[in-house]
């Protein structure tokens, strides 16, 4: 049964929240911690980081006037709260499903998600320019940034705490240490201490003894100096931050409510100070056991039962993409001391925990930072290694720059396991693999492949591993495989040639990636039609298989591209060679399917894909609308000499 939140049931807006004395906060918090498990274990979603900051959320809007005063959550996985508080509870158990609410905060649902997010480390960069649109209108609202240890890996949240030192206007950065152990434990003390440094009146003497300082001898301004960092807490911490020009507040206890309040207001109310950074010290998935046993497990889940913390679990039927690519790297590596994996804190995401287990001084994990992830490759790669450089297809987007300039440019062969391409389900556009195809494409020199079942995904990393000359990358979807049998040893494929895997006269289909399958289904519904089919895996994006295109366009009355790809990608490839070649104003009718020209909403896999139009329905009609009006006849059954266009 539901919990029982008479609180939060008062509670449709943070406006109703500020209407209770301060004294509730710490039973709303509760009610709301509760409110969030159970939401979770019906509908799953990310759910440790959100019970880690409960609290913090309740604090942030009772002392702030949200949305006038901009609350911007780094990456956004612990909105969950955020969203309940906000006049979105009765719609929190449809989160992450199709046409419910999204997994991450989004400007369009709501006035209280002042920034998009889902990548890691924007927040402070974001806050920074609205904190500097405030000053330019001349208004004087609160802009408050709020990123984890995690995101404070990235160079982004520095460059971004750097200029917003320099800029010296007003702007909160709450630090949420939920792991990286930055002090020692809060305590009593500490928290006593916090107050204390962020109250008004030692604000003031402060900034007196700062002025007063700069007049004094040599001496006795180190003196002093070093008696305002004792004062402050900042040998245990704030060092950093104050060198970067933010004025530390810290460590804070993250679940102590009233605290957390007390703290918040003096912020609020310094009126004479620039950038503050507060350091919040909370456990992440507080308030439930199993996520403190095992919090990376049960950092995204898809549901529980409340009463034996069991995982909703399904039984996979075949290997995921990501375990095939795991086990065929470590047998490449077996055989090739010089291959070491590269991840940007996703380890376990794409398989590199299991190559870690194997081979752990040849695995490196240098937190969210994927330019650096791909420049620390390409040092690699100059030095006569085979550096596999694994990394979610919308999370090397990040480091476009590395791989053009440090890596392509160069000619390094940097072998780039792109994960999570295509559509990729409850996380949404942001984390869709949309691009890589068309941004990787456009590079000179660059191999381009993309599998389309676990077995021939063994095949591309062998042959990325063969590659020595040039940088290359290979797709794989997020998910199972179509489980086809799996070879005992990946085989090197030869660059830029695909496969034929059935031969027709009427229609070809020329598939790139895991469409494949849906391809096939295409293929029997049209032969159903009395239409013969050819179906051919292309394999290689770039180079393009020249000859096997020239070969079906001029043996088909109609190609059609298939491709889970933005606009600009496969496709388009296919098209410029076909037009460079006079080979487009033939009796073959071309025509392209790639994922549409807008961001697909979230919803499972099989439903992003029917919204994109990539279906084997889909492509049955692309294929009848090409032949035209003698579309049920097959070529045989035609009148010699018919052509259509």
């Amino acid at each position: 049964m539901p919990p029982l939140t008479p609180l939060l049931d008062q509670i449709q807006t943070p406006d109703d929240l500020r209407r209770l004395p301060a004294e509730k906060m710490a039973e709303v918090a509760r009610e709301l911690r509760d409110e969030t498990i159970d939401a979770a274990a019906q509908t799953g979603g990310h759910f440790g980081s959100g019970l880690g900051v409960v609290e913090l959320t309740v604090a942030l809007h009772y002392v702030f006037e949200t949305p006038r005063d901009r609350i911007i959550w780094d990456v956004s996985h612990q909105a969950y709260p955020h969203k309940i508080l906000t006049g979105r509870r009765a719609a929190i158990r449809s989160i992450r499903q199709k046409d419910g609410l999204y997994g991450f905060t989004k400007r369009s649902e709501s006035a209280f998600d002042s920034f998009g997010a889902a990548h890691s480390s924007t927040s402070i960069s974001a806050g920074l320019g609205m904190a500097v649109a405030r000053d330019l209108r001349g208004e004087n609202n609160h802009v408050i940034c709020v990123i984890g240890d995690g995101s404070m890996s990235a160079g982004m949240a520095y460059e971004a705490m750097n200029n917003a030192g320099a800029v010296d206007t007003r702007l909160i950065v709450i630090l949420n240490d939920n792991g990286m152990s930055i002090s020692p434990a809060v305590g009593a003390l500490t928290n006593y201490l916090s107050w204390l440094v962020s109250s008004r009146p030692f604000l003031s003497l402060r900034d007196i003894a700062k002025q007063l300082a700069k007049k004094f001898p040599r001496s006795l301004r180190t003196a002093a100096e070093r008696a305002d960092e004792y004062a402050r807490g900042m040998l245990t911490g704030g060092t950093l931050f104050e060198e970067l020009g933010f004025y530390y507040v810290g460590p804070v206890d993250g679940h102590d409510t009233n605290t957390l309040i007390n703290i918040l207001q003096n912020v609020r109310d310094a009126k004479q100070l620039g950038p503050i950074l507060v350091h919040v010290v909370t456990e992440k998935g507080k308030g439930h056991p199993f996520a403190k046993a095992d919090p990376e497990n049960y950092h995204a889940i898809s549901g529980f039962d409340t009463a034996t913390l069991e995982l909703k679990t399904s039984t996979a039927n075949t290997p995921t993409f990501t375990s095939v690519f795991a086990k065929a790297l470590i047998a490449e590596a077996s055989k090739d001391d010089k291959i070491v994996g590269i991840t940007a804190a996703m380890a376990t995401g794409t398989g590199l925990d299991k190559f870690q287990a194997q081979f752990p001084e040849r695995t490196f994990d240098v937190g969210i930072a994927e330019q650096h992830a791909v420049t620390f490759a390409a040092g690699l790669a100059a030095e006569g290694f085979k550096p596999f450089c694994a990394i979610y297809s919308t999370f090397l987007q990040r480091a476009y720059d590395q791989v053009v300039h440090d890596v392509a440019l160069q000619g390094l062969p940097v072998r780039f396991a792109i994960d999570r391409a295509g559509l990729v389900g409850q996380d949404g556009p942001t984390h869709a693999g949309t691009f890589d195809i068309t941004y990787l494409s456009s590079l000179p020199g660059m191999v381009v492949m993309a599998a389309a079942d676990e077995a021939e995904l063994m095949h591309m990393v062998a042959t990325a591993a063969s590659i020595n000359d040039r940088p290359c990358a290979f797709r794989y979807p997020r998910g199972e495989g179509a489980g086809v049998d799996l070879p005992e040893a990946g085989q090197v494929l030869e660059i830029g040639k695909g496969r034929v895997l059935r031969q027709g006269k009427d229609v070809a289909f020329l598939s790139l990636g895991t469409r494949l399958s849906e391809t096939c289904k295409a293929a029997d519904a049209l032969a159903g039609k009395g239409l013969t089919v050819t179906v051919a895996d292309a394999r290689f994006a770039k180079p393009l298989d020249e000859a096997l295109v020239r070969q079906l366009v001029l043996g088909h009355r109609a190609l059609i591209t298939i491709e889970e790809g933005a606009i600009g990608g496969f496709g388009s490839q296919v098209l410029h060679f076909l037009a460079d070649n006079g080979l487009l104003s033939g009796a073959c009718a071309v025509r392209t399917m790639f994922l549409p020209d807008r961001f697909v909403a979230h919803g499972s896999q099989k439903e992003q894909y029917a919204d994109a139009g990539l279906m084997a329905g889909d492509m049955v009609a692309q294929a009848l609308s090409a032949l035209g009006p003698d579309k049920g006849r097959s070529a045989a059954a035609q009148k010699p000499g018919r052509q259509h266009a």
